[in-house]
This record gives structure tokens, sequence and C-alpha cells, in this order.
């Protein structure tokens, strides 16, 4: 690859053929004149050929009823994996029960004064507030169902998150073999994985762990690599001329100095985490995902959102008790703090006492609150005036009408319509002119292997939903990130609406999507882009706050103007966090996907769904892969490697 890069810049006009990105294209445009002919002659030029394929379903059939027969029996699931679903029911029961002994009066306390001694007296009040908001709303017993998985899910996750990216924060070399593992285990559908999670584990509360941590973990790996290696340069070479052992620069250097990266990567656990709550309820996880699922199977608006609500709570006060608590690590305990724990603590005991001496464990019924009614008839009249009939504007279905119409339908057809192999040109070049060779032979594979999985079609389909979603969510949230990282009270504003967008089961605001927007690719493309925008806002604007104040405070004396600064300045110096949205974006959206199948996405969300539900293996599974496939040509084709992505070329 090299001697022909050196010929074509050899023999081509010097001056042109000194910017790297020509010469790429011109080694490209070179073998794709040898290559494409003998492609095209052969096989044709239009969709993927059949005699390319490879048909999976015999073989998936066979280990799907190999897993049925040995379950039982065989020394794999006796003596191992049968010991890791123990454990895990155990862990959960056990974090069940000691929440319904302690009653709901000392839940609260508990929850309360913790919050009080980590985050003050605002924060303990609205700890307070949310989980006496959930026994208001009747749904105290599944929010403790839902709290102690969620316990034990997040810190599987934090746990196993932490160690890959730790070993990727260190090693070069783990962070090119763990980065394909993340993007997989990230941009693999949810509903892909539950059919063989369940074959393997069987109806419950261990497959749902399982499913979870595989979903929450990768951003908590990502963002502690992304710390780790992002140190200060300097700081580093400081304490090491101190003779520091390299356990010691870990400990009291790397690890503080990414403790805001840290922190955002349980964050984005803990949300990733509930988020699943709805998804995990398909395969025996109970709690408030099972009240949403079988609300919504009914189209109860109303019952969805009273579940709904409280796995939004839970996820604020997670985040903001647990934020609190890691700004504060390293902090030594002062005499009267130690004593206010005390305090604290002996106060959670005595009300839990009284409570549980009262007889009063349980929520009472007669404190129960219904939305139940006044919720669906906000969402009948929101049906009613704003679907259709809006004056100048139109309403919202015409909205959704005229997006696929000008750029679903467009989008699609022109991907479909593209030979195979042009196709792959296109992916090698973004991928190389980004990139390097090796960069842009894993997106060609990446691609090839779809139309080898003989899902070529529906692929081009998801992949222009995919697209139009992500260019939404990319404009969107980058605009909304910098608004944040330049106003606090921007940032302030945002961020409840983030938690509530993030952390708002995916089934529960799709019904009012589809009420609005009505069923079809339109409504599966805004369902993605909800759900996609808080991390990408997060996560720019962390990037842009993160940004050396020196290097603001010399384009400041050099009389820069605040858009000169952001453009200059802050822009270029936040690419490795804007290059991590990019990512988060599409891998969000492509988790979405298989939502919107339920409403009218069709394509490769439609087959995982189908896939599910009749419990076959090969068509699940197939279009799970040719998901991930997808996902590793976008991360690929969005993501610079090598030189470019150190340097900012």
């Amino acid at each position: 690859m090299a001697a022909l890069t050196a010929t074509v810049r050899d023999t081509a006009a010097p001056g042109l053929f000194r910017r790297p990105a020509v010469r790429k294209l011109g080694v490209l445009l070179l073998l794709a004149a040898l290559v494409v002919p003998f492609v095209a002659g052969r096989w044709g030029s239009g969709a993927w050929p059949g005699a390319l394929t490879v048909d999976l379903s015999g073989p998936l059939g066979t280990a799907s009823d190999w897993i049925v027969d040995n379950r039982d029996s065989h020394p794999l699931f006796l003596y191992f994996l049968g010991h890791v679903s123990n454990a895990v029911v155990i862990a959960v029961r056990a974090v069940y029960l000691a929440l319904l002994a302690v009653g709901w009066a000392g839940v609260t306390a508990v929850a309360s004064l913790t919050a009080w001694r980590v985050a003050g007296i605002r924060q303990a009040l609205g700890t307070a507030a949310a989980f006496l908001a959930c026994g208001l709303l009747g749904m105290w017993v599944p929010t403790m169902q839902t709290l102690a998985l969620m316990v034990v899910a997040v810190a599987a996750s934090v746990v196993a998150g932490a160690l890959l990216g730790l070993a990727a924060g260190l090693s070069d070399r783990m962070h090119r073999a763990l980065r394909p593992v993340l993007d997989t285990m990230q941009v693999l559908p949810a509903f892909a994985y539950l059919l063989p999670v369940v074959l393997v584990f069987g109806i419950g509360v261990p497959a749902a762990v399982l499913a979870t941590v595989v979903y929450a973990a990768p951003p908590m790996a990502r963002l502690t690599a992304l710390g780790l290696r992002g140190a200060d340069k300097e700081v580093l070479e400081a304490v090491e001329s101190l003779g520091t052992t390299a356990r010691q620069r870990l400990l009291t250097a790397r690890i503080p100095l990414a403790r805001k990266e840290l922190l955002l990567g349980l964050n984005q656990t803990i949300m990733m985490a509930l988020s699943m709550a709805v998804i995990a309820s398909v395969i025996g996880a109970g709690g408030l995902g099972d009240r949403v699922y079988q609300a919504l199977a009914s189209v109860d608006v109303g019952a969805a959102l009273a579940a709904g609500i409280p796995i939004v709570l839970l996820a604020v006060v997670l985040d903001r008790v647990t934020g609190a608590a890691g700004a504060r690590l390293g902090d030594a305990l002062a005499p009267n703090s130690r004593a206010l724990w005390a305090y604290a603590l002996l106060g959670a005991v005595v009300v839990a006492a009284v409570g549980r001496l009262a007889g009063r464990l349980e929520w009472p019924e007669s404190w129960v609150v219904g939305i139940a009614e006044p919720v669906n008839r906000a969402v009948d009249w929101m049906t009613a005036h704003l679907y259709s009939g809006v004056p100048v504007v139109g309403g919202t279905a015409d909205w959704a009408g005229r997006f696929t119409t000008w750029v679903l339908d467009p989008l699609r057809d022109g991907l479909q319509w593209l030979p195979w192999w042009s196709v792959l040109l296109v992916v090698a070049a973004l991928a190389w002119l980004i990139g390097t060779w090796r960069t842009a032979l894993t997106a060609v594979l990446a691609m090839a292997a779809i139309g080898v999985l003989g899902v070529w079609g529906p692929s081009l389909d998801t992949l222009s939903q995919v697209l139009a979603a992500v260019a939404v969510t990319l404009v969107t949230g980058f605009a909304a990130g910098i608004a944040a990282a330049r106003s606090d009270r921007v940032e302030r504003l945002l961020r409840p609406v983030l938690d509530v967008f993030q952390t708002m089961p995916q089934f529960v605001y799709l019904i009012p999507v589809v009420a609005l927007f009505g069923v079809g690719r339109a409504p599966a493309v805004a369902a993605a882009v909800v759900y996609a925008l808080p991390a990408v806002v997060r996560i720019t604007a962390q990037g842009l706050r993160q940004v050396d104040p020196a290097a603001l405070e010399s384009a400041r004396s050099l009389g820069a103007t605040g858009a000169q600064q952001l453009r200059q300045v802050q822009l270029p110096l936040a690419r490795p966090a804007l290059l991590l949205a990019v990512n988060q974006g599409v891998v969000l959206v492509l988790a979405v996907v298989i939502i919107g199948g339920l409403v009218g996405g069709g394509a490769l969300g439609y087959d995982v769904v189908f896939g599910l539900a009749q419990g076959d293996l090969a068509t699940g599974l197939v279009a799970g892969a040719a998901i991930v496939c997808l996902g590793l040509m976008l991360d690929r084709v969005t993501q610079p490697t090598g030189r470019r992505a150190t340097k900012g070329a």
C-alpha cells in the first residue's frame, strides 16, 4: 500500500499531491479502476449479489437447540453460569428485602440524610420529594424492585467499565484491542442480545442484570480511558520526577486528574442502566419497567407515565448524590462532620424503627394520587389539536410527512440505488481521509459483512434513518452544548431537561411521539433524536469547559472576540470530547433504531423485534449483527485515528 502511494505521488503533479487527502483519493481511484470492472462484470452493479451471501439460519438454529438441550446438564451451565445466575439473584433479593425491611419512611430518611451529608440541604429536600412522589404515584413497591435491580446492575457496570477503562487508558495496545469490543457492546441493540441471554439464563432477573451491564458499562469504560489518557502531561512528568512508582502516579495523579471524566462516566452509566429498565422488563425484570410495558401494551399513556416518572426521579437523585459524593473524594472529614454523619445515621435508624413498630412499612393506599386519567385527557387533546389542522405551520403529521418525503425517502432511495461496490468505495474514502488504511479496511469489511449476512437492503434503509437522526442530533446537540458551556444559567436550565430526556424510558415517550407524528420512519427518527441528544449536549459542554483557562486568557489578551475564542481555541482543544460526542450520538441513535421498529421504522429494527417475539434466533441475531456492523462503520468514518486524532489535522 505504501509503495502504491509513493508511485502515485511521484508520477502526478507535485504540488497537488503534497496534500495527504489528495494522495489517498488518488490511490483509491487507481484501485477502483483496477478492481471495479472485474467485480462489476462478475457480480453485477445493483444490490449486493446473492452469490456473496451466507445463510446463517442453520448454524444459529443448531446453536439454539444445543443451548436448550444442555442448559440443565452441561458443566458450563452447572458450574459457572449457574453460579453467576445464583449470585445475581441473591444480590438483588438481598437489596430488595433490605429496602422492604426498612420501610418507606426509613428508605426516604436514609436517602435524604445521605443526600444532605454529601450534597447539601437542597439536594436532601429534593431526594425526599422524589421518594415521596414515587409513593404518591402508587409505585413504591415497583420502585424498590427497580432500585434493587439497578443497585446491583450499576455496581457491576461501574466496576467492569472502570477496569476496562483503566486498561485502555494505561495501554495503547489495550485501547486498540478494546475499542471494537466496546463498540460491539454498546452498538448491539438490547433486543438483539435479549434472545441469547434468555436462552442461557432463562426469563428473570439474571438475564435482565446481564443485559443492563452489557449496555451500561461501555460509557464508563470510554470516559475512564478518555480521562486517564487526557491527563496533563506536565503534572505527570512532575510527579514522575519525584521518583514515584507507576501505581503511585496512577493513584495520586492520573485518577484525581480524571475525576470529572469518571463522574461523567458514572452519570452516563446510571442513566443508561435506568433506561434499560423497561427493555429488561420484557425478559422478567419486573419493577417499574414491567408497569410501563404493561401500560403501553394497552396504550394507556397515563399509567405508563405514572411508572415512568419514578424512573426519572431515581436517575436524577442518583445522578446528583453520586456526583456530589465524587466531588468530595479525597477530602478529609472534619470532627464535626463525623459527628453529623453519626447523627444522620442514628436519625435514619430511629425513623426506620418507628415505622416498623407502627406497622407502616408499606406506603398507605389512601395517600396514592392518580394521574393516569388527566394525562390521557391531555394526550387526547394534543392528538386532536396538534396532529393536523394547525393554521400556517401545519400539524405535526404534516411535519412528519414532509420530513419523510424530503429527507428520509430521497436518502434511502439514493443509498439503495447506488451499486454495492460504490457504497464500499465511499465508505473506504471517508474512513481513509480521516484515518489510516487500517481504519478504511475495518469500515469496508464491516459494510461488506452486512451484505454477506443477506440484509443489504434493510441495512441501507436503517442507515438512511440513522444518518438523518444523527445529523439532527449533532446540529442541535452541539448548539445546546456550546450554549451550556458558555453560560452557567443555560447549563442549570438544561440539566433537569436533559435528565428527563435521558432517563425517561424509550417506550414512554414513544407513545406521545406516535400520537403527534403518526406511525412511520419520522417518529422513529424523532425518538432517536430525543434519546441521543442529552449525551451529546453533556459531553460537548464538558469538553468545552475543560479547555485550559490559560489558553483562553491568552486569546482574550490578544483581543479575540467570544466567537473567535470558541472557533479558534475551545473547539480545537475540545476535539477529543467532541469526537466522543459524535460517537455517543451514533451509538445511542442506533440503540433506538430497534424501538423505532415498533412504530413503523421497519428495516433492521423490525427484524430484531420480530426475532425476539417469535424466538427466531437467526432473524434477530443477523439483524442485530448488521446493526453492529453499521455502528462500527459509522464509528470508523467519524472517528479520526493516529496522528490526525492527536494533531487535529
